[in-house]
């Protein structure tokens, strides 16, 4: 079976699984787990920030900083696009007590002018506005990736109105790998910054999140209250560990095969547009010839995974185990589609 629903299907390797076995463990709770402090200390020192915590997932990790940068009555700033907004089940309201306020961007991409015309006047009968949070990559916009410039011009924009500006970056080493910058710059423009091993990096589970030495303390409190303090945690750390040390360089490739995909369906006559492959996501709309449903059925018939992203959209991700082959058979099959 191919699987091209997500990359967070990918499964560990020997190595990583080794790594795993062999990983120092203490308890996290009280801070004794050996590999979960290794992991912290080294991916916060990646981005130059001065902390980090270790969680189950990106979903917490978004949750916990929008809890910790806000107060309930508070408003945050993103895109309709926003993994926050679509895909995190409205935590932004249970865990928060704060309202989302939506923008149209480039693509799921802010700018300043987002930024400048929907900070709330201070009226009592109005939230007030706290928080940005921009997507990088932004995953239900096809991957689409920041520029430093845009970065910088949205952090500047923040402080200059007092708010915090947070990236969701899930998959922020695939936006690295097209974008002009590197992980200083990212920890330089951000308050804080969600970090995924679990997609593209092929772990089985985990982000971090990242942030100054008093955000991290009061993070860390947060995570224990939604149920996220772990105990031998070092197992799962050891793997993030491994993705960071040998899953990092390789996702070009993973690039460079959505590309592929990319051009292929350019050509498809049941296809009406297809997102710009920034990144390892694709995703593209089929014309009123064939369902959204029949296209899956058809992939199913020929043992592939898609996803469907509205009743004529699809998506395809790319990842660690998504081989050359499979790329090529998938082409095939999308070619033979079409007579």
């Amino acid at each position: 079976m191919i699987d091209l629903r997500s990359d967070t299907v990918t499964k560990p390797t020997p190595a990583m699984l080794d790594a795993m076995l062999k990983a120092p463990l203490g308890d996290d709770v009280f801070n004794e787990d050996p590999t979960v402090n290794q992991l912290e200390e080294t991916i916060a020192q990646i981005f130059g920030k001065e902390a980090a915590l270790f969680c189950p997932s990106g979903t917490m990790t978004n949750q916990i900083a929008i809890k910790t940068h806000t107060q309930p009555l508070d408003e945050v700033i993103c895109d309709k696009y926003s993994h926050i907004y679509k895909y995190e089940t409205g935590g932004w309201a249970h865990h928060s007590g704060v309202s989302i306020k939506l923008v149209e961007g480039d693509r799921g991409r802010l700018s300043t002018k987002h930024i400048i015309d929907n900070i709330q006047p201070d009226f009592d009968w109005l939230p007030r506005t706290q928080l940005v949070v921009a997507e990088n990559t932004v995953n239900a916009a096809g991957g689409s990736v920041y520029s430093l410039e845009q970065l910088q011009q949205l952090s500047k924009t923040c402080k200059a109105h007092q708010l915090k500006f947070h990236i969701d970056g899930a998959r922020i080493f695939n936006a690295i790998a097209e974008g002009d910058y590197n992980t200083k710059d990212i920890g330089d423009v951000a308050d804080s910054i969600s970090v995924c091993f679990s997609k593209g990096l092929g772990a089985p589970v985990g982000s971090a999140l990242l942030g100054d030495t008093a955000f991290i303390k009061q993070a860390r409190r947060i995570r224990k209250v939604m149920g996220g303090g772990m105990r031998q945690a070092g197992i799962l750390a050891a793997a993030a560990l491994f993705a960071l040390e040998n899953n990092v360089e390789r996702l070009k490739e993973d690039h460079t095969k959505a590309q592929k995909l990319g051009a292929i369906l350019q050509q498809c006559t049941y296809v009406n547009e297809v997102y710009p492959p920034d990144t390892n996501i694709l995703i593209f709309t089929l014309k009123d010839t064939i369902t959204g449903n029949q296209f899956l059925q058809y992939l199913a018939e020929h043992h592939i995974k898609a996803i469907a992203f509205g009743p004529q959209q699809i998506r395809f991700v790319t990842h660690l185990d998504f081989t050359d082959e499979m790329c090529n058979q998938v082409i095939e099959v999308l070619r033979k589609l079409d007579g």
